[in-house]
């Protein structure tokens, strides 16, 4: 290919981006600089006309204080894009902030954006379509598994095998790595999300109390868990009585959370198993020596990776800074682009360029 001064110029002066488009929250890399944007991927809208009054944290703080000419949404479920339009406005919004930092006016970054292993071609079409629309120069696509081992530092190139378990906002993604290639890998809709409502579902069928899904997930993080807790925790829950209508305070163990959340801890599990059951014995060996790695935030669930461990016979740890380990695996690919473009998906053939 012939030199162009002007890709090279461009290439030289434009920032290079990486994206976790996730669930629950959107985290922006940007290469020379780390990651500079970490805000819940939520975006308040006018319904008259359709245009967005806040995004980010400070839509995130209106869920259910809002009048009813506003609505508040997350344009992306179980880890892609329902809600296209607001999704680019979103995607647009970060980008701009990131450009505002920069002293000098830049041309278009490069993006690397994340996506789950189990999304359609219509989904991924709907990603690249979106970040080429919020002003990307180029968008490239990485499973988020893929992203996670590299951002855990996992030996994915090496010939030994290694297992990354990525529990996000709307999808928990299960893949197993050897030689630059995915060996099995599994994508399930069962994640932080499912574990708020389940926290929702059991204190309203047990208290007759309905409470947010703030409140939700604020019980999830301090009280709850997977594996008992020593000592076990109490915590004041406030919400509305379902029979009477009139404001309620309760107190929730961590017991009773640990119950609730049991039935998709336990999918989450199952679904592990299962990929183990799938793998070479060579690999379970080499397991037994690196261990199963938890990234993304629902490895931070407390006793997780002690369930994890002795329900699979295999040491399972969790990942330095795990919220972030898919933005930073995705940013290695400009730092190593030669070696990590065989993990971008493509997206005319549906396949990924794994072993090419």
């Amino acid at each position: 290919m012939a030199f162009n001064p002007i890709n090279w110029l461009l290439g030289l002066f434009s920032l290079d981006i990486a994206i976790d488009l996730g669930t629950a929250n959107t985290l922006v890399h940007v290469r020379g600089k780390g990651i500079v944007i970490n805000e819940p991927s939520w975006v308040t809208i006018d319904k008259r006309s359709r245009l967005p009054l806040a995004i980010g944290l400070e839509a995130k703080g209106m869920v259910g204080r809002t009048p009813g000419n506003v609505l508040v949404v997350r344009p992306v479920r179980d880890g892609v894009i329902s809600e296209f339009d607001v999704t680019q406005v979103m995607l647009e919004y970060f980008i701009g902030k990131v450009h505002e930092q920069s002293v000098v006016p830049l041309p278009r970054p490069r993006v690397v954006i994340g996506i789950p292993t189990g999304v359609t071609e219509v989904e991924k079409r709907a990603v690249y379509d979106a970040v080429m629309a919020s002003g990307a120069r180029q968008a490239m696509l990485i499973e988020e598994p893929i992203a996670a081992a590299l951002g855990a530092g996992l030996p994915i190139g090496e010939v030994r095998g290694s297992m990354v378990v990525d529990i996000g906002g709307g999808t928990t993604e299960v893949a197993v790595m050897s030689m630059s290639g995915v060996v099995a890998s599994r994508s399930l809709r069962v994640a932080g999300d499912e574990l708020d409502q389940d926290i929702v579902q059991y204190v309203r069928n047990k208290y007759n109390l309905l409470v947010g899904e703030g409140i939700a997930e604020q019980v999830k993080w301090k009280i709850g868990s997977a594996y008992p807790l020593q000592p076990e925790k109490i915590m004041e829950v406030r919400g509305r009585n379902l029979v009477n209508g009139l404001p309620e305070t309760i107190e929730l163990s961590s017991i009773e959370i640990r119950e609730a959340l049991a039935g998709s801890v336990q999918v989450i599990i199952d679904t592990v198993r299962d990929a183990l059951d799938e793998i070479p014995p060579e690999i379970v060996a080499d397991l037994m020596d690196i261990g199963i790695c938890l990234a993304g935030g629902g490895a931070l669930l407390q006793g997780l990776a002690d369930r994890l461990t002795d329900e699979l016979k295999l040491r399972v740890w969790v990942a330095e800074d795990p919220l972030t380990c898919v933005v930073r695996g995705a940013a290695f690919m400009y730092e190593d682009y030669d070696h990590l473009s065989r993990f971008l998906v493509g997206l005319e053939r549906g396949s990924t360029h794994h072993n090419r």
